[in-house]
């Protein structure tokens, strides 16, 4: 599905997108093929990948998956080696692979908090580090997905949290050092998207859905599409003058705070 942007704002532009099998990720991969640029999926799950890249390519659009372990250095490496190889020089990165498993500090082990951090925010590094030879060039552009868990704390999230919350720091700190190279570095901080995994937990019955709704003052649940929109803009000349920037896309719902989402579907006010 076509967003509101009607040209080729990316033509022959080259992405390589991290945890682009699925969700919001797989439809910014999708918008940034159907504005020209040929895209790198990668992500743990070869066949999931390919059928992403299956459903991109059925759009006209040129895709191509390049499995691997975002937590692992070297996995990241020859994923980026391989989309430079097929396509060329990288000028877009994106930043999306995550993990996530609602759960209280001391309901959580070590290895499922370290877990979540070395998916959000090592993985960010890995691939940051991993793409940065082959994307410092003027107009490159990287994005990463945040949440607004990073700065609104949330019971059950503190692992996503703590993750996120250093994705933004990182991605700031990075912004200063790779703008005198001509790459721009921002992020995208979603709130509660419809039909999203997240969302799913969250809202599982229409009931829960009408109580979460109430919490945001737009009055509604965002899209993947307004988020891929977001994605676009970033990476286009439309945003040339923008680095460092924290993006929040989320109806307003972060500045009522996560407690008033929380007590919406518990009491539904």
């Amino acid at each position: 599905m076509a967003g509101i942007f009607r040209d080729n704002l990316l033509l022959n532009k080259v992405a390589f997108v991290t945890g682009g099998g699925s969700g919001i990720n797989l439809r910014i991969a999708q918008r940034f093929a159907e504005h020209g640029a040929r895209v790198s999926l990668m992500g743990r799950t070869p066949e999931k990948l390919e059928q992403a890249c299956e459903t991109i390519r059925a759009e006209g659009g040129a895709a191509m998956s390049a499995p691997g372990d975002v937590r692992e250095y070297a996995d990241v490496q020859r994923a980026i080696d391989a989309t430079v190889a097929a396509y060329g020089e990288i000028d877009i990165l994106l930043c999306g692979a995550a993990g996530n498993f609602p759960a209280p500090v001391t309901g959580m082990s070590s290895n499922g908090f370290r877990a979540v951090v070395e998916i959000d925010l090592v993985g960010t590094f890995n691939a940051c580090r991993a793409a940065f030879d082959h994307l410092r060039k003027p107009g490159a552009s990287v994005v990463s997905i945040s949440a607004t868990f990073a700065f609104s704390p949330t019971p059950l999230q503190a692992h996503v949290g703590a993750a996120k919350a250093g994705i933004d720091i990182f991605s700031k700190t990075l912004a200063i050092e790779w703008a005198p190279s001509g790459v721009r570095v921002n992020v995208i901080t979603p709130g509660p998207i419809d039909d999203t995994e997240g969302m799913r937990r969250l809202a599982p019955t229409e009931e829960h859905r009408k109580r979460a709704v109430r919490a945001v003052p737009l009055g509604r649940f965002g899209t993947k599409d307004e988020i891929a929109d977001l994605a676009l803009f970033l990476c286009s000349d439309a945003a040339r003058f923008i680095t460092g920037a924290i993006c929040v896309c989320d109806g307003g719902q972060s500045l009522l705070g996560s407690r008033a989402l929380l007590a919406s579907l518990e009491t539904g006010r």
